[in-house]
């Protein structure tokens, strides 16, 4: 579980986010909403320790009642999805996916979980292929794949669906709630649109709402 306890954000005088708290059970999506600029990637930057010294936080992040917001950022093991899939555009599909995996896995059991992976996007021939050579939304779902395979203790989504076109959004949706289910870890999604809070089936976050 992935809980957050009285979080409150600011940038200089200006308070953008007061008193926050919430819960995500494993295999669960919380989704948070509101205007731009009130601080939702913040949170996530907050939550994976990558936050911009210009802004002030104070409050408490745990998971499974360990904390988080002590921890340096390379020891929270959180997966980060954003609106751009990130694949490295010179590496192969399969080379992207090798890269995520934990080096302390063998290299036979770390190139099964890539070719598995491949055989669940529906796109072994693809192994060999540029990411430029896929769709938005294969490159979509390779992105997920690729976070989920580097064993993330959480998820944390950043507007993952809005560069995709409406039938794409539906089907991406799908999938990356199916993902998480069967990962079985907490995930904070992010987003402007009231369809993606509605895909994840879980409890929605105002901020606009909750700060008024």
């Amino acid at each position: 579980m992935l809980t957050v306890n009285a979080f409150s954000l600011s940038l200089g005088d200006k308070t953008l986010i007061k008193a926050l708290s919430f819960e995500i059970a494993n295999g669960q999506v919380l989704s948070i909403m509101g205007p731009s600029g009130i601080g939702k990637s913040s949170l996530l930057h907050f939550l994976s320790g990558s936050l911009s010294p210009n802004l002030t936080t104070t409050g408490e992040a745990f998971l499974n009642d360990e904390a988080l917001h002590t921890k340096a950022i390379q020891d929270r093991k959180a997966g980060l999805l954003q609106q751009m899939p990130l694949l490295f555009p010179h590496m192969s599909i399969i080379e992207n996916l090798l890269f995520a995996i934990p080096a302390d896995i063998n290299k036979p059991a770390r190139i099964a979980m890539a070719q598995n992976a491949l055989q669940k996007l529906g796109i072994p021939d693809k192994a060999n292929a540029l990411p430029k050579a896929l769709s938005g939304g294969q490159q979509a779902r390779v992105a997920l794949l690729r976070t989920l395979l580097s064993k993330p203790d959480f998820l944390l989504l950043d507007e993952p669906f809005s560069k995709l076109d409406p039938a794409l959004r539906r089907d991406v949706r799908t999938f990356v709630l199916n993902e998480i289910r069967q990962a079985n870890i907490p995930a904070l999604l992010v987003t402007h649109d009231p369809e993606d809070a509605k895909a994840m089936e879980g409890e929605r976050l105002e901020l606009g709402k909750q700060n008024s």
